[in-house]
């Protein structure tokens, strides 16, 4: 357990037994029932009062759901790091269940896994977790694994090294999830996407790109809120925008641009004004940071949504604002609190808990329940002219440094819960009465008029990433200008592209790889559905069948990966990236795919001093030529190298080698082997690298790796 050593400085310690005299339901959002970080909750604790905390290492924000407390963080030692959601009992903080999950496909560092807060369903018991590794995971309240998806390997999710993963947002039958994203065809550029699915089977409902080119990671949570009578998705954008979106069908609705860079702090919303903040480079002066409240009534572009307010130089590109009883409060950088007339912007006092703000403070019982970074938990009084520390905790480790908070508390059942570098915190009074009160889901579901006009064709599922011969049956319905649903719809339906045979409105995938879209009717509306019919388990590819600078509709080539012409044959190359990063990734299976080899011919230039790394990638692990450092490399997780096996491996540019990689998973390890020969030679008895996991990845998409400063090439590539 961690150490704790906390600071009471407060006059106001009568009112740490002080008895709940009302109970809040659930906390099933990180920013609460509202998602506004507001508690109706009255007879809180006033001062620092663990009634119970338990082991456990996390970074963002508990939720609390029919009598639990959810969370998502970190475990272990060295090659056993692991990512882990956990259940504790809300009452006495007994472990109920944890599930711990494999870090791969990312350069995240270990200190920042479990950086998206969870999202709870009171609908269904469902609880969502976004994992660093792309993993989109639907648990049942018994840690049930109900539905995943691989963000990463279906969608050709974007993850960066600053960690920046986005927490899920549920509403209705749908749970919402966004991050940037560079795939195939149409989403070949990055951008920052939005993804619907069915809460419930975790099919694709929706995808919306409202942005233009991110400017940045970021990790800004939406909100869901009804403005003149349309349910919208609001939230900041990685272009620098804020944007508002029919949340039932992702149409977009207005948008606002407010900065030179990403937004990571989410919005808050109260009646039709939404507040939003940053902490970079304004558009407009010179100053760095601003508050903005912007009217949200407006239809259409930024033209129609304008800004009624701004508070100039606040850096506060982290945490998110609290609106309450015409006061608007936000903790800057540096860990002040603001706080501002909401009607006008008006400063009435600012005040310090610390040195850095990340954390986003929560108002309940009239007090602010407000981390700070460096392990600090500040309970403040906010009056109207000044504010006053009630009581100011510092958690640490047990070798007395700072536990990291960057988390938000969770007000529910009369206590506070809140998830630190150190445990799991809950405070409270341990003679009040403690009594666990659901939230009711309240979800509006609401069904247009009988005679309403469509306004929006939806195609369900909206993409297909499959193999070849799988059947999939398409349905359609329409929705009215407000994003109502009206109902199913009779359509007329078409393929574009040899993505397979249709028969009304069911497609059995083509034989071959393959990319394109089904389109249906309705009058004159058209929905879309993108299909990719990934390579089957046993595949074979030479390129030769491609036209000159074309692209597989694999997942995550984008404009990385293009087919060329090269001394009378084709060839896959990779290209130095015009702008961004080198490194990427190409997926060319399904990420159930297990107990298969995979080899490819591989050949590295040379531009000045510059040279690539190269390799594939087999059930989550990656086999690479390091061109710097000539050397061949088994590893998982590039940030972390937790399993990481390297050998000296000399080879020369323009020469092409053939690399083979194989994965067995024996028992609980994996035993991932590799060799590397040039082309022309015999393939050697022996392999070059072997490497043992005690944490097996047990299945993943195969696929090709490559870092390129300078070009890459590929070809005869085959897995079985």
């Amino acid at each position: 357990m961690s150490n704790l050593r906390l600071q009471l400085p407060c006059a106001f310690l009568g009112l740490l037994f002080a008895v709940s005299s009302a109970y809040s339901a659930d906390w099933p959002s990180w920013r609460g029932p509202a998602q506004n970080g507001v508690s109706e909750e009255t007879g809180l604790v006033a001062s620092w009062s663990p009634i119970w905390h338990a082991e456990f290492t996390g970074r963002s924000t508990p939720i609390v759901l029919d009598g639990r407390v959810f969370v998502i963080g970190r475990r272990g030692e060295g090659i056993e790091h692991e990512g882990v959601v956990a259940a504790f009992d809300a009452r006495d903080g007994t472990l109920l269940w944890e599930h711990a999950y494999n870090i791969f496909h990312t350069t995240i560092p270990f200190n920042r896994v479990g950086w998206a807060s969870l999202a709870g369903d009171p609908e269904t018991g469902y609880v969502y977790a976004h994992t660093v590794s792309g993993l989109f995971l639907c648990f049942d309240r018994d840690g049930k694994v109900v539905w995943s998806r691989s963000l990463t390997e279906e969608f050709g999710r974007i993850s960066g090294y600053g960690g920046r993963v986005h927490t899920p947002v549920v509403d209705e039958d749908l749970v919402i999830i966004s991050y940037l994203s560079s795939n195939w065809g149409s989403h070949t550029p990055g951008r920052h996407r939005y993804f619907a699915f069915d809460k419930r089977s975790g099919e694709t409902v929706w995808i919306s790109t409202p942005g233009g080119r991110p400017l940045d990671t970021t990790y800004s949570v939406p909100i869901v809120a009804t403005i003149n009578g349309v349910r919208l998705l609001i939230g900041g954008n990685a272009d620098g925008s804020i944007y508002a979106m029919k949340i039932r069908t992702g149409e977009t609705v207005w948008g606002f641009k407010l900065s030179r860079r990403g937004i990571n702090s989410s919005v808050v919303v109260a009646g039709d004004k939404v507040y939003a903040a940053h902490g970079e480079e304004n558009l407009d002066n010179t100053a760095l940071g601003r508050v903005v409240c912007i009217d949200a009534t407006g239809q259409g572009d930024v033209t129609n949504t304008h800004e009624v307010w701004r508070y100039d130089g606040i850096f506060a590109g982290y945490t998110s604002p609290v609106v309450h009883d015409g006061r608007l409060y936000i903790t800057d950088n540096s860990a002040n609190i603001h706080a501002l007339d909401a009607e006008t912007g008006q400063v009435h006092w600012i005040h310090n808990i610390g040195t850095v703000g990340k954390g986003s403070p929560v108002l309940a019982d009239g007090r602010l329940y407000a981390p700070e970074v460096n392990g600090r938990f500040a309970i403040v009084a906010p009056g109207s002219d000044a504010a006053e520390t009630l009581d100011l905790a510092e958690i640490a480790m047990p070798d007395g440094r700072p536990a990291e908070l960057f988390g938000s508390p969770a007000v529910a059942y009369g206590r506070i819960y809140l998830s630190t570098e150190a445990d799991v915190y809950c405070l409270g009074d341990p003679e009040a009465q403690f009594k666990v009160t659901a939230t009711a889901a309240d979800y509006p579901r609401e069904q247009a008029a009988p005679d309403a006009t469509p306004a929006h064709l939806q195609l369900i599922p909206a993409e297909v990433v499959a193999q070849p011969g799988a059947s999939v049956s398409f349905r359609a319905r329409a929705f009215d200008a407000h994003g109502r649903l009206i109902g199913p719809v009779a359509t007329e339906w078409s393929l574009v592209g040899p993505v397979g045979q249709l028969d009304d409105n069911t497609l059995v995938l083509a034989d071959a790889p393959s990319g394109g879209k089904i389109v249906a009717s309705a009058g004159e509306l058209t929905a879309e559905a993108r299909i990719a019919v990934l390579p089957p388990p046993t595949y074979s590819e030479d390129f030769e069948g491609f036209a000159a600078d074309s692209s597989p509709a694999w997942i995550g080539t984008g404009t990385k990966f293009k087919v060329r012409e090269m001394e009378g044959n084709k060839v896959l190359v990779k290209p130095p990236a015009a702008r961004g990063l080198h490194r990427a990734n190409t997926y060319i299976g399904a990420p159930e795919q297990t107990g298969y080899t995979i080899q490819a011919d591989l050949l590295g230039t040379k531009k000045r001093r510059a040279v690539p790394d190269m390799g594939l990638i087999a059930n989550r692990y990656t086999l690479d030529m390091m061109g710097y450092h000539q050397q061949l490399q088994v590893r998982t997780w590039a940030a972390e190298l937790r399993m990481a096996k390297t050998v000296s491996f000399a080879w020369e540019t323009d020469v092409w080698y053939t690399m083979k990689m194989q994965v067995e998973i024996e028992g609980d390890m994996a035993h991932i082997r590799g060799k590397v020969w040039p082309r022309d030679e015999p393939e050697p008895a022996t392999w070059t690298i072997q490497a043992v996991d005690p944490l097996p990845n047990r299945s993943g998409s195969p696929g090709i790796y490559g870092y390129s400063p300078a070009e890459i090439y590929y070809d005869n590539l085959k897995v079985w």
